[in-house]
């Protein structure tokens, strides 16, 4: 019987039992299976009383172990048992030996490991296993051996990650086997593949899991059972990964990955289904800037228009974005905004994961563009699919976030754990003769250039940054409390810095004493928070409120800023515009510029020491808009800048005695940003998307 004949047999069986309705009776879909995650905890009452006014909590939901195929890959063992313990304070080992640990405890963690291939690498590096006998296994056997994780292993380690996995890991059986039959009545197509063994994908998601319940404790420290989708478009591979996060101790057996589909509505809709059946979970999607435009896309991944019911079901998944994090920042680009000078911030330019490094157009990429053209579709009739709320967290790839520019590993183990290896220091001679081995022995272009008489490593590291933070106002340090701050976008990001800020809109703002022990419980009262909708009154002007405080070890406030948005009524244009509402020092905007003046804080470059004398513990205001149209749809978000302080590269130049890579920016003014709030004319209230 030849193999024609068997796939005809197949192929008709298939089609028969579809016709038949018997399909739809036996297929089970196994990412819709629920499992009871949670373990016996003994009782413990809440740290701290409920607080009505709600607190800052400073949380990171971007967390990679071993589990995730790159962190392996990169010589990273951490567990996610280790990287709760460093969320709490602990100390953990980076693959290079030294210790990484926070300034401070963080108030909520999730580890999100990809759910493409969870588990998979480590098991294939593992010569015990039934996977490690494959002959295309054999390059990652013992990988992570201790005399292996060293820089002396980073050719090997980019050779597999670029070369022989992307070949080995999409291995499907033929389809005559009795797996890919199980693939189709499972809808589970992963379970056809070669490469993938569904029992130790469980199992490391299971474990994913079991940490996330091991180390939470209501009151005290937050934890969230989650995973990274990770996809991109099928054609220019601009990035639309998403962190998946799940607001209980229930969640699905196995989470959606790109092998089920590459299709971001296709995971909303399963998010939908786990909703129906009690598991609510949000979708947060990170490095906009590197989507070459397709993040915030005006069509659909397919190519249709973007419709009302689109909107609906994009906001309802997912109403956060990750707008900073060690991949850049996302907030706009200069492209974008000529007129904001603090546009150029952190700017990575490159697509995710590209191969060679190519560039990633801004429009479409940034938040503030994104907000704009959700206003545009709304007025074309079409919904706003993007109005969402801000968060930053980390994308360490270490289970360690390196949040401190004076005190940073970037994210990827032996990759870019070094100095050199990051691009802030010259390279030795020994260590340009080692890349120029690797690049004859894996016949890559050896990442080296020249920067006036130095040499350096050419990798795009030197576009990372120490960042970020996801801060969500809840009531207290529970899950469900979190979870509800991040739906309804109470929420902000930071780079790192634990600044709190406030932010709120009404018609009576003006009124409130903002020295008042009861400030905040009558901002809610007269008003609404960031995240929300303000509702036209009457045509009346709206009145802001903003509180800003600095972070205690970081450096002090200089301003802040209301960031405005809006499209002509009658043309759809687009528009934008920057206004500085408190300064420092008792310094005072200039109505005419709109600026505070400069308040004169410097930094120190050869001991990265800062003014001591400037900046601000505080800054508190109300604001009105001097170019408010009532009739116009608009949003208003916040941006407080600190004082100056040196990058992180200019301390590893400072710590490795050298001066600073001169084509680097020296200094950054670390920052948040809060999520907006809209201003809905009158006219506008009937067609307001319900979330």
């Amino acid at each position: 019987m030849n193999k024609s004949f068997i796939g005809l047999v197949v192929v008709s069986t298939i089609f028969l039992i579809y016709a038949t309705g018997f399909y739809t009776n036996f297929q089970t879909d196994s990412a819709l299976e629920i499992v009871d995650f949670s373990i016996d905890q003994p009782e413990t009452e809440n740290a701290a009383p409920s607080n009505p006014d709600r607190i800052p909590l400073y949380g990171d939901l971007h967390v990679h172990t071993k589990y995730s195929f790159d962190a392996y890959i990169f010589g990273v063992t951490a567990t996610p048992y280790d990287a709760y313990r460093y969320a709490k304070g602990e100390a953990i080992k980076h693959p290079l030996g030294f210790d990484m640990k926070l300034r401070e405890p963080l108030d909520f963690y999730a580890v999100t490991d990809h759910g493409f291939y969870m588990g998979m690498i480590e098991n294939y590096a593992d010569t015990s296993s039934e996977m490690s006998k494959n002959e295309w296994t054999k390059p990652m056997h013992n990988l992570n051996r201790p005399e292996n994780v060293t820089v002396d292993s980073l050719g090997a380690r980019a050779d597999l990650f670029s070369s022989v996995l992307t070949q080995a890991i999409v291995k499907p059986y033929p389809y005559w086997h009795p797996k890919v039959w199980k693939a189709w009545f499972t809808n589970n197509i992963q379970v056809a593949l070669q490469s993938f063994d569904y029992d130790v994908h469980k199992s490391a998601w299971a474990d994913v899991a079991n940490a996330a319940e091991e180390f939470n404790k209501p009151g005290e420290f937050t934890t969230f059972i989650g995973y990274e989708f990770t996809t991109s478009t099928d054609v220019e591979g601009g990035n639309l990964h998403r962190n998946v996060i799940f607001n209980s101790s229930n969640a699905p057996i196995r989470p959606w990955t790109r092998i089920d589909s590459i299709n971001p509505e296709d995971l909303w809709t399963w998010m939908d289904g786990l909703r129906d059946k009690g598991v609510d979970s949000l979708a947060m999607p990170h490095n906009s800037n590197g989507s070459n435009g397709q993040m915030f896309e005006v069509e659909t991944f397919r190519g249709n228009p973007i419709s009302i019911e689109y909107a609906e079901k994009r906001m309802r998944n997912e109403p956060v974005v990750e707008m900073t994090q060690v991949k850049g920042t996302s907030d706009t680009h200069p492209l974008l905004s000529p007129d904001d000078e603090w546009a150029d911030f952190e700017i990575m330019d490159k697509r995710v994961g590209s191969r060679p490094p190519t560039y990633s157009m801004p429009q479409g990429g940034y938040v503030r563009d994104a907000y704009l053209r959700g206003l545009t579709l709304d007025w074309e009739g079409r919904g706003n699919p993007y109005k969402f709320g801000l968060i930053g967290s980390s994308d360490t790839h270490t289970g360690a976030g390196g949040f401190d520019e004076d005190n940073y590993w970037s994210k990827a183990g032996v990759l870019d754990g070094t100095d050199m290896g990051r691009g802030s220091v010259p390279l030795t001679p020994d260590r340009i003769e080692q890349l120029e081995e690797y690049a004859e022995l894996y016949d890559q272009p050896i990442s080296i250039q020249d920067i006036e008489g130095r040499t350096y490593a050419d990798v795009g590291f030197d576009q990372w940054s120490a960042s970020g933070l996801a801060v969500a106002w809840a009531e207290e340090n529970t899950r469900d409390s979190i979870f509800q701050a991040f739906k309804r976008k109470e929420t902000f990001a930071t780079t790192g810095t634990r600044m709190a800020v406030r932010f709120f809109a009404g018609f009576d703002m003006q009124s409130i004493d903002l020295d008042s022990e009861d400030m905040v419980k009558n901002a809610y009262a007269k008003g609404v928070t960031m995240g929300a909708d303000l509702f036209s009154q009457d045509n009346q002007t709206p009145q802001f409120l903003v509180w800003a405080q600095r972070d205690k070890l970081g450096a002090p406030l200089q301003r802040v800023q209301i960031i405005k948005g809006w499209i002509e009524n009658a043309s759809g244009t687009p528009k934008e515009k920057v206004y500085d509402v408190a300064c420092s020092d008792g310094l005072t905007v200039d109505p005419m510029t709109n600026r505070c003046p400069d308040n004169g804080a410097k930094v120190n470059i050869n001991n990265c020491s800062i003014s001591s004398d400037v900046g601000a513990v505080e800054l508190k205001t109300t604001w009105v808009d001097p170019d408010f149209d009532p009739t116009i749809k608009a949003f208003y978000y916040v941006r407080v800048l600190e004082n100056p302080t040196c990058r992180w590269s200019t301390w590893d130049a400072l710590k490795a005695g050298v001066k600073p890579r001169p084509d680097l920016d020296e200094t950054i003014q670390e920052r948040a940003w809060s999520s907006p709030i809209w201003y809905i004319p009158k006219s506008s209230e009937l067609n307001i998307i319900p979330l």
